[in-house]
């Protein structure tokens, strides 16, 4: 219905409401709203997926068409001439994988037999930095302590072969 329509109805309906037909016009007036355009937004389509079997047998049926009956094949089941080429030349590369609706999106990667092991080695190197780590804290404190304490830390060895 288009929108001079609505507005002739609703211009009658007013008209109508002077007379004293109240009921009438609400009932009009609902019907009128549920006529127009629905302002929701419809779902996202889907895409279509054909199974092999469905392709053979469009492709059969297609070859055993005579000539203009295609386009009524076609239009009986919804799909576009572009499909059934697509379709010929798959069949005509003689895979029935490449039939097969093939699965959208990244690929998955397939588990590294060596990750356990990667892991298990990170784990002992953060081990052994923290180790590290504490060593040298407490070198450095037994530095300090020995420098206030005027403690010379060389080694006894060193001291006997100089003199």
């Amino acid at each position: 219905m288009s929108q001079n329509e609505r507005d002739k109805k609703l211009r009658i309906l007013e008209a109508s409401e002077r007379s004293g037909e109240a009921s009438k016009i609400a009932e009009s007036r609902e019907r009128v709203e549920k006529e127009r355009a629905d302002p929701e937004v419809p779902a996202k389509a889907t895409r279509r997926r054909f199974t092999a079997r469905y392709k053979f047998r469009i492709l059969e049926q297609t070859d055993s068409c005579q000539e203009g009956e295609v386009g009524g094949l076609l239009r009986r089941e919804g799909i576009y001439y572009s499909n059934l080429q697509t379709w010929r030349r798959q069949r005509e590369e003689g895979t029935l994988k490449a039939l097969t609706p093939r699965k959208r999106g990244r690929k998955s990667i397939p588990a590294n037999p060596l990750n356990p092991q990667v892991k298990q080695l990170q784990r002992e190197n953060r081990k052994l930095k923290r180790q590290l780590e504490k060593a040298e804290i407490m070198l450095d404190i037994q530095k300090k302590v020995s420098h206030l304490l005027g403690i010379s830390l060389e080694s006894s060895d060193d001291s006997e072969d100089e003199s």
